[in-house]
């Protein structure tokens, strides 16, 4: 009797774990494979593999590690649902030039980690081509949003998404952060660039960069209902939800102060239009709405987003976006990822480490804080983005679009964007008599500007490195003196001087002068900026060169700056925006080849102490309105 005192308890806790961890004899029995099957529906093949899942293997699911912090065995132990290459940090054998083949030599490695582990569940791998495959060294670096924005082109940012996909693939990577569909309501964000602008109109529209990183729905298939279709398409991701466009003061990871009626207007629609447009990944905010970290909000993660907006994908936190949710970051880790969790957060992205993960969410597992069924949904999720792209059909990547990587038509795409994305805010100081476009033909035309001669600079942030590097090596690309250089009669004289003193101005006869200026590079909270003033030695580059020779300034910055008090000395003024790697594309349009198409996407202020400011206010009162942009026609300049 006392032998079987003993034993009822232990055969209780073997019960007892068996029902969260599945059958003792799991690892033994065996698999059943019908979730295999191609030819089965997509739900049957979820509950077939979930079925068999034991809670380690559903929490792996749940984790998208660093790729710095994962191994092959890593990816095989735990189940790991997904892995990222930060930018400029995860890249294979920490050499920013890798080829497409290096790539996918190195996702395949990690992959066939993850298909040795006992279901063969394939992980997820995702990168930030956020304006094209810009991790990628060759790659076709597209304007940021913001310049998209101000192209008004669906048909165009369509086109761009369906390169990006192309060259992310070539890369072996079936996962891209972007869309950023933020409304950027105060150009004082650093982030304001990955903002299609400040009207939800033009962001709504700009959606339609889904169809081209996911494919066209097909005729037959159901909107909402998240797609991917093929092995040149990537899973996309919208993001950051909600309202991280319009904190306090512009600061990044702010909190945004607005009603449910505003939030509902201005930031919500490009999310719904995402959903209906099929979008499988959805990336909350690090920002705050009311005070509430966006993070752990439940009713606008669960209730509003999956349960109202009906969104079938998955929700994925920003980058360690559960240490956030704390002030000091990480000061509560583990009740973070409790609240991250059972607000709705089916992904959590970059974990410390894979078993400190297990270990905490198992716990809360066990003692029901965090119930199964909230671990099921977000399971069932995942696996519903990997079997609609095919994850399991085809794992591993090849090398089949490696040359598909900046080809000719891609760089053709993306001079076609610059082209369109620039903004024409003064031709001439006399109405009557514009200066733009330009004669290819003249005597001699001064070209200065720390922007003139410098690809990192015109490129910026996220490109190659997350900041950005202010370098010409950076990638391969063509900087505007250059495109000048070419677009220009054989004849004509072009003296190029970064920043010329104003002795050196002097009795030159220059027929004109470009000069080209603008912001360095930055990204995120490292270009939140008070001041939006032209940095030096720009600024006064611009200053000396327009007070002495008939100038042309374009302006390479993500956002309005202040302009207003040097207007007088310019004969025109174009916002460039961030053109990225084809300079080309501004050259087009200064000369005469195309005309100058682009409206402005955001408010340009007159000065700093007027923001925020957006299009409709009580006392708006612009330098140039939204929507505002001179025209040219293309005129064959000579």
């Amino acid at each position: 009797m006392k032998s079987l005192t003993i034993l009822v308890p232990i055969l209780g806790l073997v019960l007892v774990f068996s029902s969260w961890f599945g059958p003792v004899v799991a690892q033994s029995s065996k698999i059943n494979t019908l979730y295999k099957d191609s030819k089965r529906p997509i739900n049957v093949r979820i509950k077939s593999l979930l079925g068999q899942m034991t809670l380690k293997e559903k929490i792996g699911q749940m984790a998208q590690l660093d790729n710095l912090r994962a191994t092959p065995e890593i990816m095989r132990d735990y189940s790991i649902g997904s892995l990222l290459s930060g930018s400029g940090f995860g890249i294979p054998n920490l050499n920013f030039s890798s080829s497409p083949q290096d790539w996918v030599d190195m996702v395949n490695e990690y992959q066939k980690g993850s298909l040795s582990s006992r279901l063969g569940i394939p992980m997820l791998y995702s990168i930030d081509s956020i304006h094209g495959n810009n991790n990628l060294y060759r790659a076709t670096i597209f304007p940021h949003n913001m310049g998209i924005g101000a192209t008004r082109d669906r048909d165009l940012v369509k086109k761009i998404g369906s390169a990006t996909a192309i060259e992310t693939r070539a890369a072996g990577i079936p996962f891209a952060f972007s869309p950023c569909i933020a409304v950027c309501r105060d150009p004082r964000w650093g982030r304001c660039y990955e903002s299609f602008g400040e009207d939800p109109e033009i962001v709504e529209e700009m959606t339609d960069i889904i169809f081209g990183l996911q494919g066209d729905i097909p005729l037959h298939g159901r909107k909402g209902v998240p797609f991917i279709g093929g092995k040149d398409k990537v899973v996309a991701c919208a993001k950051h939800y909600v309202g991280d466009g319009g904190t306090t003061d512009g600061i990044n990871m702010n909190d945004t102060v607005i009603d449910w009626h505003g939030l509902l207007s201005i930031h919500m629609p490009g999310y719904d239009h995402s959903i209906i447009k099929g979008v499988s990944t959805i990336m909350i905010s690090f920002s705050s709405w009311n005070g509430e970290k966006m993070h752990v909000h439940q009713d606008l993660i669960t209730r509003f987003l999956k349960d109202t907006l009906k969104f079938r994908g998955f929700v994925i936190s920003d980058y360690h976006g559960v240490d956030r949710i704390t002030d000091p970051w990480s000061s509560n880790y583990a009740n973070s990822l409790q609240r991250v969790v059972n607000a709705g957060i089916d992904m959590m992205m970059a974990p410390h480490n894979a078993s400190e993960f297990l270990e905490i969410m198992t716990s809360y597992v066990m003692n029901k804080s965090i119930p199964m069924s909230r671990i099921d949904d977000a399971v069932k999720r995942v696996l519903r983005i990997k079997f609609s792209m095919g994850l399991f059909e085809n794992p591993l990547a090849d090398y089949s679009l490696v040359d598909q990587v900046g080809t000719q038509g891609h760089r053709d795409l993306s001079r076609e964007a610059v082209r369109k994305s620039l903004v024409l805010l003064k031709n001439g100081k006399d109405a009557h008599k514009p200066l733009l476009p330009l004669p290819k033909k003249t005597s001699k035309i001064l070209v200065a500007g720390s922007h003139a001669n410098n690809l990192g600079l015109q490129c910026a942030g996220w490109t190659i490195t997350w900041q950005g590097l202010s370098s010409n090596n950076l990638t391969i690309g063509t900087t505007i003196l250059s495109a000048i250089s070419t677009a220009v009669d054989p004849e004509t004289e072009i003296v190029y001087n970064r920043d010329p003193s104003v002795e050196s101005l002097k009795g030159n006869n220059y027929s004109y002068a470009i000069v080209v200026v603008g912001e360095p590079p930055y990204a995120e909270s490292a270009g939140d900026n008070s001041n939006l003033t032209i940095p030096e030695p720009g600024l006064s580059t611009m200053i000396n060169v327009c007070k002495s020779i008939k100038c042309i300034v374009v302006l390479i910055s993500g956002r309005p700056l202040v302009v207003e008090p040097y207007l007088p000395l310019m004969e025109a003024l174009v916002a460039a925006w961030l053109p990225r790697s084809e300079g080309h594309g501004v050259a087009d349009v200064l000369f005469g080849d195309y005309g100058f198409t682009g409206k402005l996407p955001i408010t340009w202020f007159k000065r700093v102490d007027q923001l925020p400011m957006n299009f409709g206010d009580e006392h708006y009162d612009p330098l140039f309105p939204l929507g505002f942009g001179l025209t040219t026609k293309p005129t064959g300049a000579i």
